[in-house]
């Protein structure tokens, strides 16, 4: 009996554990994280994306830039070429697109440096993206209303907080490629900064495969016990 109660509370444990993992592993969302959300400051986006539509690879992102954000600098990525699309006077869309199809299940980043708009602080700002595939496209633009739920394609947003009073400084550490805009805050190395937003977008990819892994791990060790505990002699229970 004991045996049996072991068993059962490790499929418990197993189903719990998966469980908890599942919503971390099946975020399949195009992600953003800023290196800064203060109104007027330099912030460096990074999209991250691990999945292709309906598991076919990504051939192209394109990114749509919100009323507010007058400049980018796309940072180069050499898994991709890039092209800026004009609007007037303004970068209206950025578009990478892939030298080699992104497969379905790898994961990679690309980085905008934009100056957030100095007047827009509690402000969400959305940068709607269309993902497209060499077969197929999703279109991630739906923004959600305040108390309702996420929409099944919500576009990658972010919302922006109260000037710090040195968003110019800031900006000299964090808009990284900027210089190419013609502004004369850059002129910093950024690499520190760009590699620790893409290491913190991966800490959930990371915490859902060990809790994964350590719930089928203890899912086995229960199965085993229940058959064990079957298999013995009634006199034993």
């Amino acid at each position: 009996m004991r045996i049996a109660r072991l068993s059962a509370v490790g499929l418990t444990a197993g189903v719990a554990i998966t469980l908890a993992a599942a919503p971390l592993a099946a975020s399949a969302h195009v992600s953003v994280t800023p290196s800064s959300t203060a109104a007027g400051s330099y912030s460096v986006l990074t999209f991250s994306l691990s999945h292709g539509c309906e598991e076919s690879p990504t051939t192209s992102l394109t990114f749509d830039l919100p009323d507010g954000i007058d400049s980018v600098a796309p940072t180069v990525n050499p898994n991709w070429t890039i092209e800026k699309v004009a609007d007037g006077d303004r970068t209206a869309q950025v578009v990478y697109t892939a030298i080699t199809p992104l497969e379905s299940g790898y994961r990679d980043t690309v980085e905008l440096s934009v100056k957030l708009p100095e007047d827009a602080a509690g402000e969400t700002l959305s940068f709607p993206v269309l993902q497209s595939c060499e077969v197929g496209e999703t279109n991630w633009n739906q923004v959600a209303e305040e108390g309702e739920a996420e929409p099944e394609s919500p576009a990658p947003s972010i919302v922006v907080t109260e000037a710090t009073g040195d968003e110019h400084s800031h900006g000299a550490a964090v808009a990284g490629d900027a210089g190419t805009e013609g502004d004369e805050h850059t002129g910093h190395d950024d690499s520190a900064t760009a590699e620790t937003t893409a290491a913190g977008t991966g800490a959930s990819d990371g915490v859902a495969r060990v809790l994964g892994i350590g719930g089928l791990i203890v899912g086995v060790v229960g199965i085993v016990l229940a058959v064990t505990a079957r298999r013995r002699p009634r006199s034993d229970a």
